[in-house]
């Protein structure tokens, strides 16, 4: 499931947090280093609790890869209604964590997902809820759990999942180990 190297991934991280740098700076940051469109999600964590402070991304595939990272730092950095936005003496206190998607593929059977490789996507009507495949290791979910946990994001009941639209999708996840530090591989 890699589709990208290390030094990528690397490279993508360095974007999502030069993206959200230069905001800072009163910059235009722009990089057009990926252009394959990818799914992708930006998480942006407190350092050292790990705590989050904001997630945002794009399912589909709909944007060139470093283009959709930088709209994803932002969002996540400014824009996550559950949290408050981030300011400039926050950038040396936080750690930004980059998830590329695959294609999501409906769910047909449950005892398919795996914990921890599995990412998910409840869907009904006008609800959509999405948790990326770390969650359910952070959080010590079962598959049920994190079937679960996905349709309260959608904003159904927990077991919304049950008839609803299911897929599952898996991420390839590069992260900074401290702020503006070495990058790791999940």
């Amino acid at each position: 499931m890699n589709f990208l190297t290390y030094e990528q991934g690397k490279r993508l991280v360095r974007i999502a947090r030069n993206s959200v740098t230069s905001c800072f700076e009163g910059k235009i940051f722009s990089n057009d280093d990926f252009k394959e469109k990818k799914g992708v999600f930006v998480s942006i964590h407190s350092y050292s609790n790990l705590r989050l402070r904001g997630c945002i991304g794009f399912i589909e595939p709909i944007y060139g890869l470093s283009d959709a990272v930088i709209k994803a730092a932002k969002a996540a950095a400014f824009q996550d209604p559950r949290f408050k936005p981030i300011i400039e003496g926050d950038l040396n206190k936080i750690v930004f964590e980059v998830s590329v998607l695959t294609t999501p593929k409906p769910v047909t059977d449950i005892k398919k997902i795996k914990v921890g490789r599995d990412g998910l996507i409840v869907e009904k009507d006008n609800h959509k809820g999405l948790l990326l495949p770390q969650v359910a290791i952070q959080y010590n979910l079962n598959v049920v759990g994190f079937l679960e946990q996905t349709s309260i994001k959608a904003g159904l009941d927990k077991d919304g999942w049950k008839d609803a639209k299911v897929y599952m999708f898996q991420a390839q996840i590069f992260k900074e180990i401290k702020p503006m530090g070495d990058i790791a591989e999940e």
